[in-house]
């Protein structure tokens, strides 16, 4: 099966693997980096599952070579990882820590050295909390910030990092970090959220500038995260409630980017003035983009909560399909779907899929893990990706969620999405049965 999945994609395809700083980097006192959002909020008692925090997570930031020599012996290409803001600049503006810098720059040319590319990105959720405590991502000044911060990152490490990801997520930034609370800063605020994802997005833009700026080679992208949305049934209200979770979830991210206004649908259900859009705002958001990441993992199916079930036809029996201990539905076809519609919708530069993946209650056992749901999840999901290229999807490249067990942000450590099984007490590394299959299925390529 490993040949055949290598098969279905052509010989200059990028095979990566994506890990986040925060989820694996622990170190959090070391070499002058400064607290984050998720240090704060993960200290907060009731924020995450057993009180867990990021402290030490994966320990990477000591045991970056050990885990570089691993995905040299996977025979993966590129590593997607993130630069976390705080060790560069540890009040978000102003003075620069060079040991910070120090670090990534160890970690590219180690790298560089086992023949991978780096790919990079800038903001994977860990804001420093004292622009938090200035205001936050609802605060113009931060997507200034984040400018500054992007330049200082470019002029260092540009000379060998050609690609880049500004933003990780943006959905996730503004709607469970200032709407719902369910991740740092832990607000719940609608207002606040809309005002988040405007300067996320103005962040993005004006980042691609300063990288631009300091790296002219640069290539240069955001990674949007999407859910594929159907409805409950073919009722007109059901589809008329799965294109607004589209627009509100997909579309308030994607149209700014390639069409340089919001969404009306969405902005009327939001009822949104749009009063922290400047006059040029649109225009540095919609600057164009040289690559899109895409993080898939399922679907979501809308029902219309405001139509009693008796004046409508029989909704469409849901399959009683397998599921992820997150909880997610394993729905492959979703992510098919998803890049075809947005393709077509956008006309999409090079797209990478830059996470996919699946959390399993993985065990060692006699020194070895069985995850054979995994890798299945991975098979299905790669067949899907396949056909997608395939119907013209301009798909580049693909990125496993993840390189190895890490810290799952409000969750904890009790969900395991790695290749590779992480023993948090004593930070052994262990390739489960799925790495295996990946590293056979990356040397069967021809």
């Amino acid at each position: 099966m490993a040949d055949s999945i290598s098969s279905l994609f052509p010989s200059d395809f990028v095979w990566g693997a994506a890990t986040a700083a925060y989820q694996i980097e622990g170190a959090v006192d070391a070499d002058g980096r400064g607290e984050s959002i998720w240090d704060r909020f993960s200290h907060t008692p009731g924020r995450t599952l057993n009180g867990e925090t990021g402290d030490v997570a994966c320990d990477h930031y000591h045991r970056f070579r050990e885990d570089v020599t691993i995905m040299r012996d996977l025979g993966v290409e590129a590593y997607r990882f993130s630069i976390a803001w705080p060790r560069i600049i540890p009040d978000g503006t102003g003075r620069v820590n060079q040991a910070g810098l120090d670090f990534y720059d160890r970690l590219v040319h180690e790298l560089l050295e086992a023949g991978i590319t780096p790919f990079p990105t800038l903001y994977h959720w860990d804001l420093p909390q004292p622009l938090e405590d200035a205001g936050g991502w609802p605060l113009r000044a931060t997507a200034h910030a984040f400018a500054e911060y992007a330049a200082v990152v470019g002029e260092r490490l540009g000379d060998r990092v050609k690609d880049w990801w500004t933003i990780n997520e943006p959905w996730c930034v503004a709607e469970l970090g200032y709407r719902y609370g369910d991740h740092a800063p832990g607000r719940h605020d609608p207002h606040d959220a809309l005002a988040a994802s405007h300067h996320v997005l103005l962040a993005h833009g004006l980042g691609m500038q300063a990288l631009r700026a300091a790296i002219p080679a640069a290539q240069v992208g955001i990674v949007t995260n999407h859910d594929f949305r159907v409805p409950r049934s073919d009722h007109v209200s059901d589809r008329r409630a799965s294109e607004l979770g589209h627009a509100v979830n997909s579309r308030w991210y994607l149209d700014p980017i390639y069409l340089g206004e919001y969404p009306e649908l969405a902005v009327h259900h939001h009822r949104w003035d749009q009063e922290q859009i400047f006059p040029g705002d649109m225009e540095i958001i919609s600057s164009p983009v040289d690559h899109h990441g895409i993080n898939y993992y399922t679907r979501t199916i809308e029902r219309d909560e405001g139509v009693d079930d008796l004046e409508r036809p029989q909704p469409i029996v849901e399959a009683a399909l397998p599921r992820t201990t997150m909880g997610w539905e394993i729905y492959p076809d979703g992510l098919r779907d998803l890049l075809v519609r947005l393709n077509n919708d956008y006309n999409l530069p090079s797209v990478y899929i830059t996470e996919n993946g699946a959390a399993f209650p993985d065990e060692v056992i006699d020194g070895e893990v069985h995850d054979s749901n995994r890798t299945e999840f991975l098979q299905r999901h790669l067949a899907a990706a396949a056909e997608a290229m395939n119907a013209g999807v301009p798909l580049s490249g693909y990125f496993v969620w993840s390189l190895m067990d890490n810290f799952e942000w409000a969750r904890g450590y009790g969900q395991r999405f790695g290749l590779v099984h992480v023993d948090y007490d004593t930070q052994k590394r262990t390739l489960k049965d799925s790495a295996n299959w990946y590293r056979a299925m990356l040397s069967g390529r021809t």
